[in-house]
């Protein structure tokens, strides 16, 4: 047993001094020439790690594969990466690097609001645009704004716009009517007690402009009539009436000052509805657009 033990030794230090010598007589690589690294199918080289065709022990066979498995991958780019890095253009021009193309021939530049035809609101003004442009930025108003007292100055020729509201200015509005409008002066039950003297305007030449949700309403006998009032101070400013349920009755003396000439009264007998209304020639198309 001790001969086997001994001789056992003797070959395994003969094959780590051999080893160790293979390396140590390797010669260097020429200066400017990288080693190459032997193939997959090469290495290891037959009977380098043991003097036979295959590694054998535990330990070579898992240095083996773990060096084909090193060598067998390759850096590949990930996909689409070619495709988003910009590459030439035909005939070898370069993409351009400014924020966008090059203006076309003879179109204007565009403002930090937009191009001119957005702020127009799409409109083709002609040779207006520049001077439209110009009222937009001088009132501080939108195109929408600006359209809207243009249609309104031409749709309600002969019409003064007056603002109005309640006592505490919660509730506030804005109609068009004459500068002289005519106000009737109802004695009906409840035109009586709250002194309820209106004239009447369609609801397209009415805006509510705030305090929707600081109004009330009060209704009565047929439900028809709309008596709407401040929450806060009990003003009525506006309601709707009997006579007119597609229209809006509108209390003068709660019109801001400056916009009503004159008032022309007209007296109706409230107190016999049905026949007064049907007697009168123009009450029922005073709400008609």
């Amino acid at each position: 047993m001790g001969a086997v033990a001994l001789s056992a030794h003797a070959l395994l230090y003969s094959r780590s001094a051999g080893e160790r010598g293979s390396r140590q007589n390797t010669p260097p690589p020429l200066p400017g020439r990288a080693r190459s690294s032997p193939s997959p199918a090469t290495w290891p080289p037959a009977g380098e790690l043991r003097g036979s065709g295959a590694p054998s022990s535990g330990r070579e066979r898992r240095a083996a594969a773990a060096w084909r498995a090193s060598m067998g991958k390759t850096r590949r780019t990930p996909a689409g990466a070619a495709a988003a890095r910009p590459g030439p253009q035909a005939g070898g021009k370069k993409p351009p690097r400014g924020r966008g193309s090059a203006r076309p021939p003879g179109r204007p530049a565009e403002s930090p609001g937009g191009p001119p035809e957005e702020q127009a609101g799409g409109l083709d003004l002609g040779a207006q645009q520049e001077r439209w442009l110009q009222f937009l930025k001088r009132q501080r108003v939108s195109g929408e704004e600006a359209a809207k007292l243009l249609l309104d100055t031409f749709e309600f020729q002969g019409l003064v716009k007056h603002t109005g509201g309640c006592h505490c200015e919660a509730v506030r509005f804005e109609v068009w009517a004459p500068a002289d409008p005519q106000v009737f002066d109802c004695n009906c039950s409840i035109c009586v007690k709250k002194q309820n003297r209106h004239f009447i305007v369609p609801a397209s030449r009415f805006k509510l402009l705030k305090g929707a949700d600081n109004l009330t309403t009060y209704t009565f006998n047929t439900h028809c009539a709309k008596h709407t009032f401040c929450k806060t101070c009990g003003v009525q400013s506006f309601y709707t009436p009997r006579s007119n349920p597609d229209g809006y009755g509108i209390a003068p003396h709660c019109l801001d000052e400056g916009t009503v000439r004159s008032v022309i009264m007209e007296a109706i007998n409230g107190k016999e509805w049905e026949k007064a209304i049907k007697a009168h020639p123009t009450i029922k198309s005073l709400s008609k657009p």
